[in-house]
């Protein structure tokens, strides 16, 4: 049996507040482990299970006392390194029209796969992370995940919630495939009940990858993303199935994005609500 992992990533934020909860199994295969990560502007914790804690059918995830759905989150942690306990409530889930994959989800050999579950929805609720009290009323909440063997060897990813109903997610990434490899893209801009797909089989391209940012290119369509000023926080990734790499998050943090369709600048904005992760080395 190869390597594996299942990982899916729970982000809510409100105007002050943003919480990140990562809940996953692994194996390198010989040994299966399960566990949860947490991710706030303070820190990163976790939490390791064994493999009999963790059960999924379909969107329903429970690893020990711990559930995750479309629903929402009910968590209940009580170790040396992590104390969390609380539950989230999820409005009604907005799912992008398609697998953001497109047909590489056809692909059975893929490195990683990624999917979006919900691109932006209501969260209430309330959380306390090691004595840290987090209340949510009307936050906005994201939801994706990740399976395979391994993350990408070097990869930008981002997500963020701007005005006017705005989610965004972008990821770059390079991708082993058939003996060579090329630059995958794949991301969308939400904005005002409108998706648009940016994605390499639709034909983007990576114009710039530098200085902590990307400009990509599709059609007539220009997506600009660029790390301003990181936060990062240590958070473990698969490889080959083990969490032995080391990855930087910054779950809130500087950062400037531009989307432009044909002439028309849709938006330029900065925010320093960001979540970013950069892994290009340079």
């Amino acid at each position: 049996m190869q390597g594996y992992f299942y990982g899916y990533y729970y982000k809510i934020q409100s105007e002050t507040q943003t919480i990140a909860l990562i809940a996953a199994t692994h194996g390198d295969g010989k040994n299966r482990t399960c566990s949860l990560q947490v991710i706030t502007e303070s820190g990163v914790w976790a939490a390791e299970f064994p493999k009999e804690a963790y059960f999924q059918k379909g969107s329903l995830i429970k690893i020990g006392k711990n559930r995750f759905s479309r629903r929402g989150v009910s968590v209940d942690v009580n170790t040396e390194e992590l104390s969390i306990q609380g539950k989230l409530e999820f409005g009604p889930i907005t799912p992008l029209k398609y697998d953001i994959m497109g047909p590489f989800a056809m692909i059975p050999f893929m490195e990683c796969r990624h999917m979006v579950g919900s691109v932006s929805h209501l969260v209430n609720g309330r959380l306390t992370v090691n004595g840290e009290e987090f209340v949510f009323e009307n936050a906005r909440g994201y939801w994706e995940g990740d399976t395979g063997r391994s993350f990408p060897k070097e990869y930008l990813w981002t997500q963020t919630f701007l005005p006017q109903d705005v989610s965004l997610m972008l990821s770059v990434a390079d991708i082993p495939f058939l003996g060579f490899r090329f630059t995958g893209i794949i991301g969308f801009v939400y904005w005002k009940g409108q998706e648009y797909r940016i994605a390499t089989y639709l034909g983007a391209n990576a114009a710039e990858i530098r200085d902590g940012g990307a400009t990509i290119v599709q059609g007539d369509k220009k997506l600009k993303v660029r790390l301003i000023e990181a936060s990062g926080k240590a958070l473990r990734a698969p490889v080959a199935g083990s969490m032995v790499r080391t990855i930087r998050e910054s779950a809130t943090c500087k950062a400037a994005y531009e989307f432009w369709i044909g002439d028309e600048q849709v938006f330029q904005l900065i925010t320093d609500q960001a979540t970013f992760e950069y892994e290009y080395q340079e």
